[in-house]
């Protein structure tokens, strides 16, 4: 398993990310599929997204919007990449056009077998369990529009995950209560920090805090 999870921030502020991600491939010039989390203003997110990447000398890229009508040699192709990144926006709407478009099994397979799947903000959140962390804390919370029940995603990895974080008296307040109640940890990253998952465990990069068991922690690793 290969996975980059993605808070959000600055080209800068992610490099050691973007570094780390590049090295889960074993050749120069990786094919990226770029999947957005609403097809609204995915072709200036998908300009930004491969003007990024550019930097590091990659020059295959495919966009796949997931809510609307998938051409079948498209998504062909897109499983085919090298990687697969899962773009930030509503965690509920995305979760949603990838359950109707049937790509969670899918997108579980590819990376069984080897594919490396990345994801910032609500694309690192699909890849947990749930994506009950979207809709909570109250105070900063995506707004659940499409009427999503079932918050079942991808469940690659035994945490969850809570991007954008910031330090302050009533998260913590928030994330020591849930983690009271639940028993998987809360891995919170403030932008510019995620998670890289592979065979040798999780490694944190940048202020990564953990809550669990009511508890707080911060982190630089965690096998």
């Amino acid at each position: 398993m290969r996975l980059v999870l993605y808070s959000g921030g600055t080209a800068k502020e992610n490099k050691a990310l973007d570094s780390e991600l590049l090295k889960l491939i074993k050749h120069k010039n990786p094919g990226i599929t770029f999947i957005p989390a609403s097809s609204l203003h995915a072709d200036l997110e998908f300009r930004d997204f491969v003007n990024h990447y550019r930097r590091f000398h990659v020059s295959k890229f495919l966009l796949l919007p997931v809510d609307r009508p998938i051409d079948r040699t498209m998504l062909e192709l897109a499983f085919k990449s090298d990687i697969i990144h899962l773009g930030g926006g509503n965690t509920f709407y995305f979760l949603n056009a990838l359950r109707k478009a049937g790509l969670l099994p899918r997108l579980r397979r590819y990376v069984a077998q080897g594919g490396v799947l990345s994801g910032e903000s609500a694309g690192g959140i699909i890849m947990t369990p749930s994506i009950y962390m979207a809709g909570h804390p109250p105070f900063d919370a995506d707004e659940n529009y499409v009427h999503l029940t079932n918050l079942k995603s991808l469940g690659l990895v035994p945490f969850e995950f809570f991007p954008h974080y910031r330090k302050s008296a009533r998260y913590e307040k928030a994330f020591v209560a849930y983690t009271k109640k639940h028993k998987r940890p809360l891995l919170a990253c403030p932008d510019g920090a995620g998670l890289v998952v592979d065979e040798n465990g999780v490694k944190m990069l940048g202020n990564v805090t953990c809550f669990h068991q009511g508890k707080k922690l911060t982190l630089t690793s965690l096998s």
